[in-house]
């Protein structure tokens, strides 16, 4: 078990200490176009609470005062209710951004504490993974990273997609760790996040590419390989390695890809929870001294590529004579093109399912009103 301190989670913090390193975070890093927005929109919203709530107050006031009745319940309790609401917005917005200020200054001393840098945001992370490349406004929030013994990252990450009333916004949060070389790509589909037979992931795998392993592994994994790397699945899975995925990381998407590990899960990764963060480190350093073993596989494909066939020419052997067999040629770091990058497929458990909701939302109807015609 790996030991950490958490102290700077849960301890009181000095307020002054916040706002001093809330002001060098705001004078570091200025203000983006969508939180000026969020600003500008809530400055909108309060004023117009607070305007309309007055307005309707004096205006009946005059009118009640002018005819001699009495002023409408109504007319009395509809300006306090949106002034009440634009007090509210205020008292909330400062709520909030206090919130975040001790969240960020608790993560940064967090980090500091366990030898670790903190960012609060990073736009776009240049990552392989397969969440990193997917529609816009890719942010990176609370990150926290080390170096030893080799580089990982804990961090919260969202994307947009679509547009107008279809716009999505996808929240995950990722662990990244650095590998000493390129693997074959490789994902591992938890099946314990699943819902309906249908696959947490943003993507979708060609089946053809789906490996079994031995024992209870498959109950809790689905295992994608390039075809033609089976073999060398089998090596980096090894039984004590699946063991260890898991007991530790049953839970969480599994990708490898170029030289990097990622683990993904649907909620947020970096927070303030202590107990969060004692599974995170248990879960790293339950593979930590296994990826060693991981920086000593080499591609044989590529040693089939570097040796020429034995008789064919090479430069300075037109004979072919001194051609080296593939058996003897150690293999560099890398991957070959083949195993780059898995195959994507079609998800019929996907399709399935959107047939029946458009089944009910267009057929049931049609179905009813045909029979209320006759």
């Amino acid at each position: 078990m790996i030991t950490f301190d958490a102290r700077p989670l849960t301890e009181p913090v000095d307020e002054a200490e916040v706002a001093r390193a809330d002001r060098a975070y705001k004078a570091s890093s200025p203000r983006s176009g969508a939180g000026i927005a969020a600003i500008v929109i809530l400055a909108v919203v309060v004023v117009v609470f607070l305007g309309v709530g007055s307005l309707f107050a004096v205006v009946g006031v005059a009118v009640a005062s002018q005819s001699g009745e009495q002023l409408p319940w109504t007319a009395a309790v509809l300006p306090s209710i949106l002034v009440v609401v634009g007090i509210g917005a205020v008292i909330l917005a400062v709520v909030s951004a206090r919130r975040s200020r001790e969240r960020r200054y608790r993560l940064a001393r967090f980090a500091a504490a366990n030898g670790m840098q903190y960012l609060p945001a990073l736009a776009s992370p240049q990552l392989p993974g397969m969440i990193f490349g997917r529609g816009s406004s890719r942010q990176a929030h609370d990150l926290v990273r080390g170096t030893r013994p080799r580089f990982v990252e804990f961090a919260n990450y969202q994307y947009t997609t679509g547009s107008g009333k279809n716009r999505t916004t996808h929240r995950w949060g990722y662990i990244a760790v650095h590998l000493d070389t390129p693997l074959p790509h490789i994902v591992l589909d938890a099946l314990g996040n699943n819902g309906l037979g249908l696959s947490n992931l943003p993507i979708t795998l060609a089946r053809g590419q789906r490996l079994s392993l031995e024992g209870d592994f498959d109950s809790h994994f689905a295992l994608y390989c390039p075809e033609g790397y089976e073999q060398d699945a089998l090596y980096l899975f090894t039984p004590d390695i699946m063991a260890r995925f898991i007991d530790s990381a049953g839970e969480l998407d599994v990708e490898i890809v170029d030289d990097w590990l990622f683990l993904y899960t649907r909620r947020q990764v970096s927070t303030t929870d202590p107990a969060n963060w004692e599974w995170l480190f248990s879960v790293v350093g339950a593979l930590m001294d296994k990826l060693d073993q991981w920086g000593r596989w080499r591609d044989d494909h590529l040693a089939a590529q570097a040796a020429s066939p034995l008789g064919s020419p090479v430069a300075g052997d037109p004979t072919g004579a001194f051609a080296a067999p593939a058996a003897l040629i150690t293999p560099p770091k890398g991957v070959a093109a083949p195993g780059r990058r898995l195959k994507g497929g079609f998800s019929w458990s996907f399709a399935v399912v959107l047939a029946v909701v458009i089944l009910w939302q267009f057929g049931v109807p049609l179905l009813q009103a045909l029979i209320g015609s006759r």
